[in-house]
């Protein structure tokens, strides 16, 4: 962040280096590795194989196999997340290899004890969360800038679209990330000029963000997202094929639950949430609040700063500048937009999905196992994160548009 021609030495209260967000990438890891050290070539080697090991039922016994490494050779955030990303991976096809009738109900010593620690250190859950799949998950395949995974799972071409359209829709927020920032200066500042200008730019990113979420129905396959690839992004809390939840060998002696994968634990939302005032309902608001949980600590940090910062809404209220007022409804329908598209791409890669997986399912012979494309049931309608997901994508939409500042 560029110095606001200020001799004092601590950065600004909102300085995004503060609170590990990019410039350039917004809350994507700036460069993620795609090798870790030597010494943890067994987890490495398992994990770009997941597909293929987890397709021939194989992937457990080669966790068993494994040897308990220490966590302690790991050096740097990068390395970090790169072990959090690989074992998280492990994890989910450790527990859905033969779909949600086959769970297990203990996670081995060799794997829980090594994800647990790092999990420790990063502040993150020990279960795949947004921040594995999508921010610390992608790679440049070459100078040209073409984008491919790291880590993968079974669903193939459709899995690596859906990764890396969430990437899309990441990297269109940077711009709206930087006007957050810029906005809270401005009113401290009583800068209207900047502020209309940093509100000007917020509605375009949250806009691109909506062209990048649409292409999603260009790259990623209904079919395979909802009988393939949904199933191992499921966590053990609020999911009927895992009602104990899942216990930790070697950490927890009684089961614990986690939250599968979610867009809701994306900081981007929650930091346009909090700048614009928009107020959800008390049940939509503490499922929100417990996705924070999977967000990495300092990202969690950003959306609660913005909490604290003077309200923009009030200040836009109390303005006589028409421009502010018009600027902002942009940037709250904008969002409410956004929304909807969200709502438009899960109507069509879960509730449509859900219903024709629903009659494959009556006919005769169907196969066992998510590798052999047996759809899953126990969440037909509910998101990955363990919520009723129509009811709460829809509820959450709405209270978006009430945020609009009526004339």
């Amino acid at each position: 962040m560029e110095d606001n021609d200020s001799t004092e030495e601590t950065p600004p209260p909102l300085a995004l280096s503060r609170f590990q967000v990019s410039e350039e990438y917004g809350f994507l890891l700036p460069h993620p590795l795609t090798e870790l050290p030597a010494p943890y070539g067994p987890w490495m080697e398992i994990s770009h194989d997941l597909p293929q090991l987890i397709a021939t039922h194989r992937l457990r016994s080669r966790v068993h196999q494994m040897p308990q490494l220490s966590t302690g050779h790991l050096r740097g955030r990068e390395e970090l997340h790169l072990a959090h990303l690989v074992l998280s991976f492990i994890t989910m096809g450790y527990i859905w290899q033969e779909g949600e009738e086959g769970t297990v109900k203990v996670l081995p010593q060799n794997l829980a004890v090594p994800f647990w620690e790092v999990s420790q250190a990063l502040g993150l859950p020990p279960i795949l969360s947004h921040a594995d799949f999508v921010l610390a998950n992608w790679r440049r395949k070459n100078p040209n800038g073409n984008l491919d995974t790291i880590i993968s799972l079974p669903g193939g071409e459709s899995l690596r679209g859906f990764i890396l359209v969430t990437l899309l829709v990441e990297k269109a927020a940077v711009p709206g990330i930087k006007a957050i920032v810029q906005a809270i200066r401005a009113i401290l500042q009583q800068d209207e000029e900047t502020l209309h200008e940093a509100l000007q730019q917020l509605a375009e990113a949250i806009e691109d963000m909506s062209k990048a979420l649409k292409r999603m129905h260009d790259y990623v396959d209904p079919a395979v997202f909802y009988a393939v690839i949904r199933i191992f992004l499921s966590g053990w809390k609020d999911n009927p094929a895992m009602p104990h939840g899942l216990i930790y060998e070697g950490i927890s002696r009684e089961p614990v639950a986690y939250s599968g994968g979610s867009a809701a634990q994306s900081t981007v939302l929650h930091a346009f949430d909090e700048l614009l005032g928009i107020r959800h309902s008390q049940e939509s608001t503490a499922f929100l609040h417990r996705m924070r949980d999977y967000m990495p600590p300092p990202h969690r940090a950003f959306v609660e700063e913005i909490h604290r910062a003077p309200s923009l809404k009030q200040h836009v209220l109390s303005s006589s500048d028409q421009r502010l007022r018009a600027a902002f409804n942009r940037c709250v329908s904008a969002l409410a937009d956004f929304r909807s598209c969200h709502i438009a791409v899960v109507t069509k890669y879960i509730t449509i999905a859900a219903a024709k997986a629903k009659a494959e399912r009556a006919e005769p012979g169907a196969r066992a196992g998510p590798s052999a494309g047996k759809p899953p049931s126990a969440l037909e309608a509910k998101g990955t994160g363990g919520s009723p997901i129509f009811i709460f994508l829809k509820s959450v939409r709405d209270s978006t548009r009430e945020g609009m500042i009526r004339a």
